[in-house]
């Protein structure tokens, strides 16, 4: 009678040191502050519980494929992420597969057991438990442990490990997945760095010929002066060809703008005639809009708070999208109005307009509608509007217009609200 409840006393004793431990494990991989932390608390844990010489944790690739030592506490260290396991073979490939603990008593005598290249296992290895770790239904990896002598695990043993798989199960996969999220992003991080630096090189070498023709123009203006002046239309297409270059110098910085915004110092936002901005942007791109009909409406002498060579620049983004888009001999309508103390400038045409599901894709960069068979330009225009916009406070959106086509309407504080 006193033997059984010594027993008794003993496999109570044991039952609580178990969860004691489960719960110790569970409270350190919570609190671990890096993956490769989470993976050693598994590792040195599971080996400790068991009372084994060696831990090791395979984990799945997304594939299916192949288990990768993931974590080890007695192979070779150098070999996590590079030692693998096909799934379905050796000892953690069988277990992965059939998601079923195996218990090997001497590996060396086991034709199953998969001496892996590059982990020097004849060292450590003598008899071995491995049990699946489950997620949802899927496996995700396979816990190992191994004894430098040979031992026969009990079933014991066995439904220890699976306790600690089960538990760690979870935790390992919402760690994989918080790990991959943050690779994802360090990623997108780089290839925006990538971008802006790229289209910083472009940019910066735009200047270089920019520079050049303007000088060689002001070399032309001079070279056609006689005794009386300068010949009438020469001078006019200097002043004309001046014009775009500075257009031009003005786009590389709205390039540079759109995709650098946190480098923009603070805009001196101060009271514009926009109709005067408009005037000046429509002749100055006479060329451009050569075959269209342009239409100004709307109130006259508005005044808005903004900055005005970066509002021209808008303003000639939008213009040019309604002429890449809007067949010649259309017309293209500009009002500015004032709704509720908010002065509106709009951009209307008379194309195959946007379909409600693209309204806000046109603003991402490099975005075109070729699924309509009307894809042009770099796709960037809509896009740099929109921050030249957000810079000085300025919304921009697009909308059906009146009788077929778009527009795209841009919202600024008016300078005095009526």
């Amino acid at each position: 009678m006193e033997t059984t409840r010594t027993r008794t006393t003993q496999s109570d004793r044991r039952q609580l040191e178990e969860l004691r431990f489960l719960h110790d494990v569970a409270r350190l991989a919570t609190t671990a502050r890096t993956w490769e932390e989470l993976l050693s608390i598994v590792v040195d844990g599971t080996r400790d519980a068991l009372k084994a010489d060696v831990s090791s944790f395979y984990l799945l690739d997304r594939d299916g494929r192949q288990l990768t030592l993931a974590a080890t506490n007695g192979l070779d260290r150098y070999q996590i992420g590079r030692a693998k396991v096909p799934f379905g073979q050796g000892i953690p490939g069988r277990v992965a597969a059939s998601r079923e603990p195996m218990v090997i008593p001497d590996v060396r005598s086991d034709e199953r057991f998969l001496w892996v290249r590059g982990l020097d296992q004849r060292r450590f290895v003598a008899s071995m438990l491995s049990v699946p770790l489950s997620w949802n239904d899927q496996v995700v990896g396979v816990l190992n442990v191994q004894t430098e002598q040979r031992r026969v695990f009990t079933p014991r043993d066995v439904a220890q490990l699976r306790a600690i798989a089960d538990l760690l199960a979870g935790i390992v996969e919402k760690g994989r997945l918080q790990r991959e999220a943050e690779a994802q992003v360090a990623s997108l991080k780089a290839l925006e760095r990538a971008q802006a630096e790229l289209v910083a090189l472009v940019t910066h070498e735009l200047r270089t010929p920019l520079a050049v023709v303007r000088a060689y123009l002001d070399l032309l203006a001079e070279s056609v002066e006689d005794g009386t002046g300068a010949v009438p239309s020469a001078v006019e297409w200097h002043r004309l060809a001046d014009e775009q270059v500075t257009r031009l110098d003005r786009l590389v910085d709205s390039i540079l703008a759109s995709v650098r915004p946190e480098e923009q110092t603070p805009l001196d936002l101060v009271p514009i005639d926009l109709t005067a901005i408009v005037e000046e942007t429509v002749a100055g791109m006479g060329p451009l809009l050569r075959r269209h009909g342009v239409i100004h409406e709307g109130r006259p002498g508005l005044r808005v708070l903004g900055e005005a060579a970066r509002l021209r620049q808008i303003l000639e983004h939008l213009l040019e999208n309604a002429v890449k888009y809007a067949p010649p001999g259309t017309t293209i309508t500009i009002r500015t109005d004032l709704q509720e103390g908010i002065a509106r400038l709009s951009v209307a045409d008379e194309g195959p307009g946007v379909p409600e599901e693209w309204r806000e894709r046109v603003f991402e960069p490099y975005a075109r509608r070729s699924e309509t068979g009307a894809a042009r330009g770099s796709g960037i225009g809509l896009y740099a509007a929109r921050r030249l916009g957000e810079a000085m406070g300025a919304r921009l959106w697009c909308e059906p217009a009146v009788g077929g086509g778009a527009r795209f309407v841009v919202a600024l504080a008016s300078a005095v609200a009526l």
